[in-house]
């Protein structure tokens, strides 16, 4: 997803002149293409996160339109006050990049796993909140991302996922986006955030093999919430799936249980989150997500387990 964002932010900056790019010494054999096409608009503030957003809050407050640039782990919880109290309060157009949310960083260990940035970063009012499930549909949220007037979060995993079947780069802000399926109502819906989308689509073909009817969701907007579009997709489901590259508490899983909570929906939730607790371990991205339960048979198994108790 890197190289296509920064392909995408060089084509806004050929637009638009205030468009500019900040790093926090982060990026490197990615960022070059827009360092070397605008060098007047790219700045590097070394590892300092704060000053990387206090930096941006500047210059949006001077009519440019900066996108900082940096891990998703340092850019939600470094700098946090910052955010507050900078963009957000004040509401300006800085646009804030998180590189490797979930598990991407592996082998660099928890302190560079993005497990907590959805979650806080919804907290804050006006702040967008975007993660996008494959390489198509970033490019898309970017560009309808590029006029908003307040801030923004975009959530970008470090490599390219596979395309997700039947997104086809689909996203509106404060939307999500229902893939086609085949059947009646579902026996369970199956919502996901960021490239977790494609755990869950694999996860649906293994419970369509065994008979079970189901839909996916691919909520990329977090914040704002596509409250309407949950609210459609669960009305008549016995069972919703969250599944997402994130603790299970306070990201997409909370967002939905609120959803129901608040609208009285007779819809019985699992939230396929992280929940290993913190210790130091490294491993691949792989061994990860196969020990948080993020995998498709980890999910399809979780469906499978809650639809049974709720037959019995």
């Amino acid at each position: 997803m890197r190289r296509a964002l920064i392909e995408t932010l060089v084509g806004l900056a050929e637009r638009d002149r205030r468009v500019a790019l900040l790093t926090g010494d982060l990026g490197f054999t990615v960022v070059e293409p827009f360092a070397e096409r605008f060098p007047d608009r790219f700045v590097n503030v070394g590892v300092a996160e704060q000053n990387l957003v206090g930096l941006a809050t500047g210059m949006a407050d001077a009519g440019l339109v900066p996108y900082t640039y940096s891990l998703a782990s340092f850019t939600a919880l470094r700098p946090y006050e910052f955010i507050r109290n900078g963009p957000v309060l004040h509401q300006l157009p800085v646009r804030l990049i998180g590189v490797g949310g979930g598990f991407d960083y592996g082998v660099q260990g928890p302190t560079h796993h993005g497990l907590e940035d959805l979650g806080v970063l919804r907290l804050l009012p006006g702040l967008t909140v975007v993660a996008p499930a494959d390489t198509a549909q970033l490019v898309t949220a970017v560009e309808a991302t590029a006029g908003l007037p307040g801030p923004v979060y975009l959530r970008v995993a470090k490599a390219d996922p596979p395309p997700v079947p039947g997104l086809d780069g689909r996203f509106r802000v404060g939307r999500a986006e229902v893939l086609p399926a085949p059947g009646g109502p579902p026996d369970v819906v199956l919502i996901a955030t960021g490239t977790a989308a494609g755990a869950a689509v694999a996860a649906a073909d293994l419970l369509r093999a065994d008979g079970v009817s189901v839909s996916v969701v691919v909520a990329a907007s977090i914040a704002p919430a596509p409250v309407d579009d949950l609210i459609e997709a669960l009305a008549d489901a016995p069972l919703a799936v969250t599944v997402e590259a994130h603790h299970a508490t306070g990201g997409l899983g909370s967002l939905v249980a609120e959803v129901i909570a608040d609208h009285g929906l007779g819809c019985r939730l699992v939230r396929q989150g992280v929940r290993l607790d913190p210790g130091g371990r490294v491993g691949s991205q792989a061994w990860f997500e196969t020990e948080a339960g993020l995998t498709a048979e980890a999910v399809a198994a979780a469906a499978r387990a809650h639809l049974g108790a709720g037959r019995g």
